[in-house]
């Protein structure tokens, strides 16, 4: 097998293209590694394939468009496909699947092409959870159908007219299915953290004013108003309500990925390992529209889940469609990639830490003024005295448009300061409900940009949330926001 590395001498980490199957399209919908370092994909053609002592085996074929799968310990293999959620046996132990059982297909399918599949992930108790994909007016639905159709989930760009589209739901052991989280758009993977909290990536859309990262808790709704109609306590039709009213439904995301900056098309978020010292814990996410691996930092404050995103790989010979992530027990990140009618490319990589020495942040804590931070190692003196640092702040609207610009945008002067083994940035204004964009210049850093999310303060007094802008307000945002890009 041909493996194309490439490295620095002074790379913190070595990125090696690996062959992928003869004769499979390499659009890599899903990957794993198993306890014995076999690595595992799913391709979107419908295969299944294992790499064991540097060569590829056929373990499944025929599954219909798998976007996701998990090895368990058993050696039976999980599969998220488009009708179904499938465990396949080899039962003889030839290397190859003997069953395809059927674990959960207790949702609904109109055929709309957008009705992709995420998942799955497995809880420390068992329970499987997978992501349901909204649907696209940019096609329409079949005569055919599974689950009760409704014309009250029908409308808006994207839509859930059949059950518990735009939802992640939760199957027990004993198979029964039952809805776990709402008000998805496009939620392209999930995972646990090493405190147990899950984890999703929404993407830019209608509703959703940039790509949000969302820790996923049970019987909350997200914002995306579609999935709202297979709600028990819902009645009607989402659209017929204002944003407003939406609004006062939703859970806001742990942090957001600033488009065409940060990220475009943010998805699977999956834990660092131990072995990756002072960063172990964080979570690592990929990116679609970009040769790049972002990573973020998490926070509780008053009980709300925060997070700061950075970048982590940033170009060094990466590939585009960063879409599926998995660690081997040594620490090994392996990457699928994927341009399955998204921008991304195809193949498969594998990621090694080098042990060479490198400089990233480790925490951004929201404190009463600003921010502290830690670093992978102390600055130096000279280091600290180069370091130039820029902060904005802004935050979106929540609208049916799809995206949203910034609004309220502002520069907020700060203060860069030595705090024990730490830093410690203070700033001249510090406002709940804001996004604030730290930028690092001067410093020799992996990930110099930082996009904090911040919610109520540390302390004192929560102000009211702000509601979204009516049409009044939202033009004079806009007016605001152009003369604010033409100082």
């Amino acid at each position: 097998m041909m493996w194309a590395a490439l490295l620095c001498s002074a790379d913190p980490f070595l990125i090696e293209h690996v062959d992928t199957p003869e004769g499979v399209v390499a659009e890599v919908g899903g990957i794993d590694v198993d306890a014995q370092g076999r690595v595992w994909a799913c391709f979107h053609h419908g295969e299944v394939c294992v790499l064991e002592d540097n060569a590829w085996h056929t373990f499944a074929t025929g599954l219909h468009d798998p976007l996701g799968m998990l090895v368990r310990e058993d050696g039976s293999v999980v599969v998220m496909q488009r009708p179904e959620l499938t465990e396949l046996v080899d039962v003889d132990g030839d290397g190859q699947a003997d069953e395809y059982n059927t674990l959960c297909d207790d949702f609904g399918l109109s055929g709309n092409y957008h009705e992709f599949n995420f998942g799955p992930v497995e809880d420390d108790k068992g329970h499987l959870y997978f992501a349901l994909n909204t649907a696209s007016n940019g096609a329409g639905v079949r005569h055919e159908k599974r689950g009760t159709f409704t014309l009250d989930g029908r409308d808006g760009r994207m839509y859930a007219s059949v059950p518990w589209r735009g939802w992640v739901m939760k199957l027990a052991p004993d198979g029964t299915m039952a809805p776990f989280a709402s008000g998805l758009r496009s939620p392209n993977g999930l995972g646990f953290d090493h405190e147990g909290r899950l984890w999703t990536i929404d993407n830019q859309g209608d509703w959703i004013g940039t790509s949000p990262l969302y820790h996923l808790e049970a019987g909350q709704h997200y914002g995306h108003p579609a999935s709202l109609v297979w709600r028990d306590d819902f009645s009607g039709k989402p659209l017929d309500r204002s944003a407003a009213e939406l609004d006062t439904l939703r859970q806001l995301p742990a942090g957001v990925f600033p488009q065409g900056t940060m990220a475009n098309s943010p998805c699977n978020p999956i834990v660092i390992p131990d072995s990756w010292g002072p960063l172990a814990g964080d979570l690592l996410l990929g990116e679609m529209n970009h040769e790049r691996i972002c990573r973020a930092m998490v926070q509780e404050v008053r009980g709300r889940t925060r997070a700061t995103i950075t970048t982590m790989i940033d170009g060094d010979g990466l590939r585009m469609g960063n879409n599926r992530l998995a660690f081997a027990e040594d620490g090994t990140l392996w990457v699928g990639h994927t341009d399955h009618g998204w921008t991304g490319a195809k193949g498969i990589t594998k990621i090694t830490p080098t042990g060479q020495p490198y400089l990233a942040f480790t925490t951004c804590d929201l404190t009463t003024d600003g921010f502290a931070l830690s670093t992978t190692r102390p600055l130096a003196d000279e280091e600290l005295a180069k370091a130039n640092v820029s902060v904005r702040r802004f935050r979106y609207n929540y609208h049916v448009t799809y995206g949203s610009e910034q609004y309220e945008q502002a520069m907020v002067a700060a203060t860069l300061q030595r705090d024990g083994d730490g830093l410690r940035l203070r700033l001249s204004e510090m406002q709940p409900w804001f996004v604030y964009e730290l930028r690092f210049e001067g410093l020799p850093l992996v990930g110099d940009v930082l996009v904090a999310q911040v919610h109520e303060p540390v302390e004192g007094p929560v102000p009211p949330r702000p509601k979204p802008y009516t049409p009044t307000e939202l033009r004079e945002a806009e007016a605001a926001r152009k003369s604010f890009l033409s100082r």
